[in-house]
């Protein structure tokens, strides 16, 4: 049996919210996992907070483009420890010009941009040298790059979450709605197929235990959790969801509104914790 130490406990508390006999309880169930002990807690029915993941996110300036063309697309993170440092002016003029030196040479990695030069230095020995001078730790903490018949991208909240969206055809005003979506309903993936056998046996798990725990016969509990299991579906992939801008439709129904053969082919969603 592990031993269940108090930051352990708090660390699970501030992930989920749960209260802090029921982080204990579910650390020791779970012989000290932190994500079994998650799984525990929803499976006792404790409503988990959805972003646990972001709770340790950095400072930093995020950016995201388009090369022109709008058949690709980047976001990035220049990550910082403050965010006093992020939102000075000279950070995020450091961050932009490392973006337009991503753009400028069509990059498609992080081991690539760091290898970039910019007025003779490499990004990597700049991003050195204004360490050095601020004090803090810096670096391209996060980056993402997609490709398709066209490429949407969305900034949120001064600088503080990028969206990138690939599309089946040229649709701008569609591609800035569809990526506000994401921005703001943070969905897991673009439809079902999208989901993982592990996410979705997990999420069937879930749900069968927590219809046990209703009371419901054991005969009805397949069932149930099916139904459960497609409105984890509705809820966080992409095309199911609903519309932001119309309740009364879902994503892809908007999209097919506009032309037929309209779709998302991926998306990427960069956000700062």
């Amino acid at each position: 049996m592990s031993t269940i130490t108090a930051a352990d406990i708090n660390k699970l508390r501030q992930a989920t919210g749960a209260g802090m006999m029921d982080c204990r309880k579910a650390l020791t169930e779970s012989n000290g996992e932190f994500e079994a002990a998650i799984d525990w807690l929803r499976k006792q029915g404790q409503k988990v907070a959805a972003k646990r993941s972001d709770r340790e996110a950095k400072e930093g300036v995020i950016l995201a483009y388009a090369i022109p063309g709008n058949k690709a697309g980047i976001v990035l993170c220049i990550s910082c420890e403050t965010d006093f440092v992020s939102k000075n002016a000279d950070f995020v003029a450091f961050a932009q010009s490392i973006a337009d030196a991503a753009i400028a040479h069509d990059v498609k990695s992080v081991e690539e941009l760091n290898n970039v030069e910019i007025n003779g230095a490499k990004v990597s020995d700049m991003i050195n040298d204004k360490l050095a001078a601020i004090g803090e730790k810096i670096e391209i903490s996060k980056f993402e790059r997609i490709e398709a018949p066209y490429v949407a991208t969305y900034i949120h909240g001064s600088n503080r979450m990028g969206v990138l969206v690939g599309l089946t055809l040229e649709a701008a005003e569609a591609g800035k709605d569809v990526a506000m979506q994401i921005a703001a309903m943070n969905p897991l993936a673009v439809d079902e197929s999208s989901i993982s056998p592990e996410v979705i046996a997990r999420e069937k798990d879930i749900a069968i235990e927590l219809v046990k725990a209703e009371g419901k016969p054991a005969e009805m509990a397949e069932k149930i959790a099916m139904g459960k299991l497609n409105k984890f579906f509705k809820d966080n992939t992409l095309m199911a969801q609903a519309f932001v801008k119309d309740g009364n439709k879902s994503v892809s129904e908007y999209l097919k509104g506009i032309d037929a053969n309209l779709s998302v082919t991926e998306f990427k969603r960069v956000a700062l914790g």
